[in-house]
């Protein structure tokens, strides 16, 4: 049969949108073997070379994990649109292949919204949060305007480096060009108010919202709980179900971690046995660490240790940690060293647990078992992680390690951290020394505690921020004794309000008190 031209391209034509959709869907799918017996069919029938055909297949490649192969393409595609180049872009950030992406992205002849998405995207992925947020400022003066899902992007960036001004400047951002605040972006938006430690704006958003899923109700129920509003956290719960709203797995760690933070043990037991018996949610190892924490903190270490003993699934270091950091509070050193002993067990080069197992000795005034130790731990080469803060200023984030003297103002951060000290001292401060694992004089380790980083990040903040300004700090690590004492002190005398997030706890300081009841 003769095929006139416009036949012809007609029939190329429905082919190809038949290919393209079903390229698509191996993708999504991640069928690679039926995307390459059609690719090999795209070849025998002659509708190459069709652009959009091309890049489906580009794109079905690198969805699949086959980077080789999609790049195999691209590089001899004739022709390249901006869909071509975000296809490699997006498969390269999925194999956390980052600095890949980047050189690519360099190389892009034009770009929009959708590249600049996928690569600030591709940061945050890799953890590489402040990369994000110097990605969208370029994105910015590059006049490219971002949606609703760069947003969420960003907003998850400022969440895990506690830049709450970065994160209140993105949501002013989206209100003036007229990004739609949809439940994606809303719940982002609480999650990042909470982790900064501002739960009332985080309630602010969640009334604000229209329209809310069961992802919107457990952020706020985690971010009050997190933040110590146990009671109002439970009731949000008793509103998500008035609500009708089923609760999930994630749900519960928040209501579990409400009971924790008000002490409610019966009720904590309670929701733990509704969720498989009401519910049907199978316990996971973090609700098994939620119900030790709960236990810990109220004192029962005997019924945690025997909680943990029931266990359907092995105990992690998280959950022995947590038990041993309980014991530290209590006292307790029959069940803090099984608890050391266990952990160890799982990571012999945990720092922390040598930490908290020597807090645990000096309080119970071992002080040979101390010094013991300190030298196993000298014996076994074993040195705790370097304390790492972040601070934001004026929307540019600070970072501090102990004792570094990097940062531009370091001459008066130091000069001002020793007037603090010196106020502290003149109200009663002695440090707490239990913590410092070097074999230096009595003196020297005093000096070890001085530089320790949340106190250079609040002596940089008390230089440069406004008294009523609350000082907001992420921390890498568990608060030392020391910071945390310290800390209490500082908000008495100086009058401000301070919030650390460390690794295990959220630590609101108010008028000389914390918000953790110094458990943590």
């Amino acid at each position: 049969m003769l095929l006139i031209p416009g036949y012809c391209e007609g029939w190329r034509c429905a082919h190809a949108g038949l290919y393209i959709t079903v390229l698509s869907a191996c993708g999504k799918g991640n069928d690679v073997l039926l995307g390459m017996q059609l690719h090999k069919r795209v070849i025998e029938s002659g509708v190459l070379p069709v652009l959009k055909v091309e890049n489906a297949l580009v794109d079905m490649y690198a969805e699949c994990g086959e980077m080789e192969a999609a790049w195999d393409l691209f590089e001899v595609m004739q022709v390249r649109n901006i869909v071509s180049w975000t296809s490699v872009i997006c498969g390269c950030v999925r194999l956390g292949q980052v600095d890949r992406a980047r050189v690519l992205f360099d190389r892009m002849p034009e770009r929009d919204t959708v590249s600049w998405t996928a690569m600030i995207d591709g940061y945050v992925q890799a953890g590489q949060f402040r990369e994000a947020l110097e990605m969208f400022r370029e994105m910015q003066l590059s006049k490219v305007r971002a949606d609703e899902f760069t947003m969420v992007s960003i907003v998850t960036a400022c969440t895990q480096l506690g830049a709450l001004e970065t994160g209140e400047w993105a949501r002013i951002y989206m209100n003036r060009h007229g990004i739609k605040m949809d439940t994606f972006v809303g719940n982002a938006l609480i999650d990042m108010y909470s982790k900064c430690g501002s739960i009332e704006r985080a309630l602010d958003v969640f009334n604000e919202m229209h329209s809310r899923d069961k992802f919107t109700w457990t952020a706020v129920i985690l971010g009050l709980a997190v933040n110590g509003h146990g009671l109002e956290a439970i009731d949000m719960f008793d509103r998500m179900l008035r609500a009708f709203e089923a609760p999930d797995e994630v749900t519960f760690i928040g209501v579990l971690t409400a009971c924790t933070h008000a002490g409610l043990v019966d009720k904590g037991r309670d929701f733990f046995l509704s969720m498989t018996v009401t519910y049907r949610i199978a316990p996971n190892v973090m609700h098994y660490g939620c119900i030790i924490d709960l236990l810990g903190r109220a004192g029962k270490l005997r019924e945690a240790l025997e909680t943990i003993g029931k266990m359907p699934m092995k105990p992690n270091s998280a959950i022995w940690g947590t038990l041993l950091a309980a014991c530290r509070v209590h006292g307790n050193s029959e069940i803090g060293e099984l608890a050391a002993e266990r952990l160890l067990e799982l990571e012999p080069e945990n720092s922390m647990a040598y930490v908290l197992l020597s807090n645990l000795y000096a309080k119970s005034n071992r002080w040979g078992d101390v010094r013991w130790l300190r030298q196993l731990m000298m014996e076994k080469g074993i040195k705790k992680e370097p304390g790492c803060s972040l601070i934001e200023m004026n929307g540019t984030i600070h970072e501090f390690v102990a004792g570094d003297r990097s940062h531009p103002m370091s001459e008066e951060i130091y000069s001002k951290l020793d007037m603090l000290l010196m106020d502290l001292k003149n109200d009663g401060y002695v440090p707490d020394v239990t913590e410092v694992f070097v074999q230096v004089t009595e003196e020297e380790k005093q000096k070890v505690l001085y530089w320790h980083s949340e106190k250079l990040a609040v002596a940089f903040a008390l230089l440069v921020s406004e008294s009523s300004v609350t000082i907001r700090i992420v921390k890498n690590l568990r608060m030392c004794l020391d910071c945390h004492n310290a800390i209490k002190l500082i908000t008495k005398l100086y009058m401000r309000e301070i919030v650390v997030r460390d690794r295990t706890r959220f630590h609101h300081f108010r008028h000389g008190l914390c918000s953790c009841k110094d458990y943590w």
